[in-house]
């Protein structure tokens, strides 16, 4: 039995001594994989994968206390601050009218930011690292002054993201997130100028951009990047829409829908991309589940939502089910969603206000009609075709009473 006992013993500690010594050995391997990078570490992938999924699909509960894992574990290091303040800005991403959470956003970015600035002292591996969270936490304050029209906050901002993000390039074999601030820059260094004639100044110290080369290299970190993945795509949603690539835009909004149902954002971007390509069927049901899940008080589902998918419905059972009575409760919808998030001059809500005088005007009801064609010319833009359309709509209205007076 003693026997037994000693060998028993001396078999666990050669056991722990041989464990110990896979550990190291995985450890120097798996640093020189990383080349000392967090961002690149396996592990680290791996204990976020969940807690930055949950954040997507806006589970904030799970996702910040996974991060509050990762700070416990890595409290000098700013990826675990840079993802807090990313789950604050997507709070903001549905509705950015909404500031209730810029101070904290603003905060944990600025955190990431000490953090990073030690972390590039080091030098070596670790300034490439720093430089890509100092470009991206100096990049999200700048979005978010802009949205708040602090034009001279969100330039010092900006100048200080660009700055970084000249430093992560070149490194996008070491690490795919070093792509993603490079393919920003070539797509919106030439966008911004060609919409936007009164920026053009702003550019002249800045080297020329390349959209179609930015577009590469962000379909590029989206397939290829862990942390920057998601916000690769969310980016180029938009610019599909932007550039008229609208199968695209479908493609990659149903797969972000599909892959974070409960997100807002992408629930909202992935109807409007089933409308605009004639998904019917899949736009339909998509729209009635934003309108529920507003109505049932869903955390992120607002007005910006809720006056895509009454549109959407309006215009379906307007054009294609001539259900004219649900219509024009969705087209009210519309208008009521465009109201309180103050978007009167919103292509959806000036169009559902044209259309509620179409469908007055078919009906004989005169004077309704000329009540939303003037609010038609009210508040849509100038040089818009809905505009157009309500001047002579109303010109003929106001003949058609004239001749019904004359009658009587």
């Amino acid at each position: 039995m003693k026997i037994n006992l000693v060998t028993f013993f001396l078999v666990l500690i050669t056991l722990t001594s041989s464990a110990q010594s896979w550990f190291e050995t995985a450890e120097k391997n798996e640093q020189a994989r990383s080349g000392g990078m967090l961002l690149k570490r396996t592990e680290v992938q791996i204990e976020a994968t969940d807690a930055i999924n949950a954040m997507y699909n806006y589970n904030f509960p799970e996702a910040l206390k996974e991060f509050g894992y990762l700070r416990a574990r890595y409290p000098e290091h700013p990826l675990p601050y840079f993802l807090f303040g990313l789950a604050e800005w997507w709070k903001i991403v549905p509705n950015t009218d909404n500031d209730m959470y810029d101070a904290k956003c603003e905060l944990f970015m600025d955190e990431a930011i000490e953090k990073a600035e030690k972390l590039y002292d080091q030098g070596g591996n670790q300034e490439i690292e720093a430089s890509f969270f100092l470009a991206a936490s100096y990049a999200f304050k700048s979005r978010m002054y802009a949205e708040r029209k602090k034009w001279l906050k969100a330039s010092n901002a900006g100048k200080n993201a660009l700055k970084y993000f000249e430093k992560c390039k070149g490194h996008e074999d070491f690490s795919p997130e070093m792509a993603f601030g490079d393919g920003l820059y070539n797509y919106y260094r030439q966008w911004v100028p060609e919409n936007y004639s009164a920026l053009k100044p702003i550019f002249w110290f800045f080297h020329e951009g390349d959209k179609k080369k930015g577009i590469g290299q962000l379909e590029w970190v989206s397939r290829n990047a862990f942390y920057s993945r998601t916000e690769a795509q969310y980016f180029l949603l938009q610019i599909y829409a932007s550039e008229n690539q609208h199968e695209k835009g479908y493609q990659l909004a149903r797969y972000l829908h599909i892959t974070y149902p409960w997100n807002p954002y992408f629930h909202r971007m992935y109807a409007r991309e089933c409308f605009v390509t004639g998904h019917i069927n899949e736009a339909d049901v998509a729209s009635k589940a934003i309108l529920e899940r507003y109505d049932n008080r869903q955390f992120g589902y607002e007005p910006v939502s809720g006056r895509y998918a009454a549109y959407i419905l309006a215009y379906y059972n307007h054009f294609f089910y001539h259900n004219i009575p649900a219509a024009k409760e969705y087209y009210k919808r519309t208008i009521a969603f465009a109201e309180m998030n103050g978007a009167t001059e919103s292509g959806y809500h000036t169009s559902a206000l044209l259309n509620l005088g179409k469908i007055a005007d078919g009906e004989g009801n005169l004077e309704e009609a000329k009540h939303y064609y003037e609010k038609v010319i009210r508040f849509a833009d100038k040089k818009t075709s809905q505009r157009a359309e309500a001047k002579k709509l109303l010109d003929n209205n106001r003949k058609r009473q004239k001749e019904q007076r004359k009658k009587k």
